[in-house]
């Protein structure tokens, strides 16, 4: 831990839109893409809960972008960790302007575009997980089953 501080971000989500894949002058994958993740806010006067969706803008580089570009998509439930970073620059008429990105150290697939987790292989239709960590290594780990209780059993 650098003196005491942290800056690391864990999100759970989904993509807007398909990874925007480009390639810096020294040949360096960088991968943009934007994560949605839902929120509630608190039951107003009505007792009614509105849903919030917040957008984040992710960032990643080298063969974890390039994992980005072969597996990801729109709609895709992803889990992200990594940290944020806020730019600065001037627009066209001197305005300060900002915008803060999270840089992806490591991502996981969580699901399909459809919501279904993904299936593969020769475990015989286990559930499964690809993930591409920060030297870019992807592995697949075989997700235990559901055999808990429905949501709607757990007492609080």
């Amino acid at each position: 831990m650098a003196k005491g501080t942290i800056n690391k971000v864990i999100l759970v989500g989904r993509l807007g839109k398909d990874p925007d894949i480009r390639y810096s002058a020294n040949g360096v994958a960088v991968a943009k893409f934007s994560l949605a993740t839902n929120d509630f806010a608190p039951a107003g006067a009505e007792g009614n809960r509105e849903e919030r969706t917040e957008w984040h803008r992710i960032v990643t580089f080298g063969k974890t972008a390039e994992f980005c570009g072969n597996y990801l998509s729109k709609g895709r439930l992803v889990y992200v960790e990594g940290s944020l970073r806020t730019n600065q620059w001037e627009d066209q008429q001197g305005q300060k302007r900002y915008t803060t990105e999270i840089v992806a150290r490591d991502l996981q697939l969580l699901g399909s575009s459809d919501g279904q987790a993904q299936s593969a292989g020769a475990s015989g239709g286990q559930n499964q997980m690809r993930s591409a960590g920060a030297a870019g290594r992807s592995a697949v780990e075989e997700l235990p089953a559901n055999t808990g209780a429905p949501d709607d059993d757990i007492p609080f």
